[in-house]
């Protein structure tokens, strides 16, 4: 059996090392995930104007989550929260009121950065956000990494091998959170 990954990268960037931390865990990550990447890029801002009549690329963005077994999200951390772009995209997931698209969906999250704290202010925020959302979070091994181009690939390549065994590590207890979650509440 295999699950379904939808995965989000919370920057917009060309260059974000965000996606290329996403490359490096599904590179490394056991077999029987397969993983999708859930666009955010073409979203307009939520209102609840459209609650009724949801535009096409909103639509789409629900159609993937439930499309999925599980959902991780990959993030930088802007301004010590998370970026705008993934928050209107968490926003319109969890839309209309009753049709919440993240309620029950085994969740984990992961972020680099540059700095030092490697994104675990914004993962606190995030992980507010997902807890109200309904979404079953994986609480640990928490994963706040720091981004050096001598150690990822442009392709996802880790060099350093405690820093992949650590990423091999986050994923495989990833697959058994969605196991336990997917086994108590089926989607």
């Amino acid at each position: 059996m295999s699950y379904q990954v939808g995965y989000f990268v919370g920057s917009l960037s060309s260059t974000s090392i965000n996606r290329i931390l996403a490359k490096a865990v599904i590179r490394v990550a056991p077999d029987d995930l397969e993983f999708t990447e859930i666009p955010i890029r073409d979203l307009p801002l939520y209102s609840q104007d459209y609650d009724a009549h949801f535009p096409p690329e909103a639509r789409a963005l629900k159609d993937a989550i439930a499309a999925a077994d599980a959902v991780l999200f990959v993030t930088p951390e802007y301004n010590r929260s998370i970026p705008g772009a993934l928050k209107n995209a968490i926003d319109w997931a969890s839309r209309p009121w009753g049709q919440n698209s993240f309620d029950h969906i085994p969740a984990a999250v992961i972020g680099a950065s540059i700095g030092q704290i490697g994104t675990a202010v914004a993962q606190q925020s995030l992980r507010g956000v997902l807890s109200f959302c309904n979404a079953r979070q994986m609480t640990a091994p928490e994963a706040y990494i720091h981004f050096s181009a001598d150690v990822f690939g442009e392709d996802g390549s880790v060099s350093n091998a405690d820093t992949e065994q650590f990423l091999r590590t986050f994923m495989s207890e990833f697959r058994d959170h969605v196991q336990r979650v997917l086994t108590v509440l089926p989607r």
